[in-house]
C-alpha cells in the first residue's frame, strides 16, 4: 500500500508540474487540483494541508502587502518618469540607456519584486528602443535577465527567496549581507558582456538621440500628493524590513500594515486596490506549499536527501556546488518557484548531517534557483510576464531566441556563484 501511495504521489506531482510548465491551463487552478488530489487520496489530511498553508502565511501576506503598495505607487507615473529621465541623462546614447535602465530594473527588482518591475519597465523599454529605431528585443531581454539577477539580492526581490526565508528562518538583512555582493558582481559582468556584444548594433544618429532629449516629462507624474504619500510609506516599509531583526515585528505585518495605511491616506476604495492584487500568484503559492508537503509526507524528499549526503560524503563545499549547478539547470525546466520549495525542503532535511557553516547551502540554493531561471521563458515568472507584455505590442520573443541569450547569461552566473560560494564559505 505504501508503494501505491508513493507512485500516486509522484504521479500527481509530475502531472501537476507538466501543466505548470506548459501553461495549458492557469497554473493556480492546476496546482490547487494537484494539492487537493493529494488530500483526496489520503497522502496528507486536510488538517495538515491547512497547517502547511498557515505556516507559510507570512509569505502570502507579505506578497499581498507589497502588491498593494506597488499598485498605488505605479498610478503616480514615478517609474516611467525615472526611466525617461535616465534616458535623457544618457543623452540618447543607446548603450548608456541600456545600462541605466538595467540598473534601475535591478534596483527596483530588489526592493519591490521582479515581476512588478518588469511590468513597469518593459513598456518604457520598448518605447525608448522604438524612438531610437532599434530592435527592442535585446533591450527587453536584458531587462528580464537583470530583474531576476537584481531580485536575487533581497528576500522580497524574487519569489524563491521568500520561500527559502520561510524554510530557513533567515531575515531580510541576512539575504542582503550574503547575496548582495555576488549580485553586484553579476550585474557588472552582465552589463560589460552585453555592452561588448551589442556595441556595433546599438548605433543611432544624432537626430534620433535628440528626439529622446525632447521628450516632455512634466506631465508624467499624474498625482504629486499621492506620490509623496506612497514613497513615504514605501520607505517606512523598507526601513521596517531592515530593522526587523531588532524590532522583532514580522515582515508580513510591516507590509500589510504599510499597504493598509497607504490605501487609507490615499483615499482609494479598498475593493479597487484589492482587485489589482495578483490573486492567481497567491493561490498558486498556497497550493504549491501543500503539493510539496505531500512529497515530504511520503518520505521522498528525505530519501533524496540521504542520497545527496551519501554522494557528497558530508563535504559541505561539494554539496553547495552541486546545489548551485543542479538547481541552476533544473529551474529553467520546472520553474524557479516549485524548484525552490521542493529543494528547500531537501536542504532542511540534510542540514543536520553537516558540520560547519551550513547556511551556505541556503545561499547556494537561492543563487541556483533565481539565476538559473534566466535560461528559458518558463524559468521564472518575470520571463513569462516580460515576453507576454512584449507580445501584446507585436514583439514576439521565441523560446529559441530567449534560450540563445539565457544560456550564456546563466552559465556566466553559475560560474561566478560557484567561485563566490567556494571562497566565502
Amino acid at each position: 500500500m505504501a508503494t501505491l501511495y508513493m507512485i500516486l504521489g509522484i504521479l500527481t506531482f509530475t502531472i501537476t508540474f507538466y501543466f505548470i510548465i506548459t501553461e495549458k491551463y492557469p497554473k493556480s487552478l492546476v496546482t490547487i487540483i494537484g494539492a487537493s488530489f493529494m488530500i483526496i487520496i489520503n497522502i496528507l489530511d486536510e488538517e495538515t494541508a491547512l497547517e502547511t498553508i498557515g505556516y507559510n502565511l507570512e509569505v502570502l501576506i507579505l506578497l499581498m502587502g507589497m502588491m498593494m503598495i506597488v499598485e498605488i505607487m505605479s498610478e503616480t507615473g514615478i517609474f516611467q518618469w525615472i526611466a525617461i529621465k535616465l534616458a535623457q541623462v544618457s543623452k540618447g546614447d543607446p548603450i548608456k540607456i541600456l545600462i541605466f535602465l538595467s540598473l534601475v530594473t535591478a534596483f527596483f527588482s530588489a526592493l519591490l519584486d521582479n515581476v512588478t518591475t518588469i511590468l513597469l519597465i518593459v513598456p518604457i523599454t520598448i518605447f525608448l528602443a522604438k524612438k531610437l529605431h532599434l530592435d527592442p528585443k535585446p533591450f527587453i531581454l536584458v531587462q528580464i535577465f537583470m530583474s531576476n539577477i537584481g531580485g536575487t539580492a533581497t528576500m522580497i526581490g524574487d519569489p524563491p527567496n521568500l520561500i527559502i526565508a520561510s524554510l530557513s528562518d533567515k531575515n531580510f538583512n541576512d539575504f542582503i549581507i550574503n547575496l548582495a555582493p555576488i549580485i553586484l558582481i553579476n550585474i557588472f559582468v552582465l552589463l560589460f558582456s552585453v555592452s561588448f556584444f551589442l556595441r556595433k548594433k546599438l548605433i543611432v544618429s544624432r537626430e534620433l538621440r535628440a528626439s529622446i532629449m525632447e521628450l516632455d516629462t512634466s506631465r508624467i507624474i499624474t498625482d504629486k500628493k499621492l506620490l509623496l504619500k506612497s514613497v513615504t510609506i514605501f520607505i517606512l516599509v523598507i526601513l521596517g524590513f531592515l530593522t526587523n531583526s531588532f524590532s522583532q515585528i514580522g515582515l508580513a505585518i510591516i507590509a500589510i500594515l504599510g499597504s493598509t495605511i497607504l490605501v487609507l491616506i490615499s483615499k482609494k476604495k479598498p475593493e479597487e486596490v484589492f482587485s489589482k492584487i495578483e490573486w492567481d500568484t497567491l493561490f498558486f503559492f498556497g497550493a504549491l506549499f501543500v503539493l510539496v508537503q505531500g512529497l515530504e509526507e511520503l518520505g521522498i524528499i528525505e530519501y533524496i536527501g540521504s542520497y545527496v549526503v551519501a554522494f557528497t560524503k558530508g563535504d559541505l563545499k561539494l554539496t553547495s556546488s552541486l546545489l548551485i549547478i543542479i538547481s541552476g539547470l533544473l529551474s529553467p525546466i520546472v520553474g524557479s518557484v516549485p524548484l525552490s520549495l521542493s529543494f528547500g525542503k531537501l536542504v532542511s532535511s540534510i542540514i543536520p548531517n553537516y558540520t560547519g557553516n551550513t547556511e551556505s547551502l541556503w545561499w547556494a540554493l537561492s543563487l541556483g534557483c533565481c539565476l538559473g531561471g534566466n535560461m528559458t521563458i518558463v524559468g521564472a515568472a518575470a520571463n513569462m510576464v516580460g515576453t507576454s507584455v512584449s507580445k501584446k505590442v507585436g514583439i514576439e520573443i521565441t523560446f529559441k531566441e530567449f534560450f540563445k541569450w539565457g544560456l550564456f547569461i546563466v552559465l556566466q552566473s553559475i560560474i561566478l556563484s560557484l567561485i563566490y560560494i567556494y571562497l566565502r564559505y
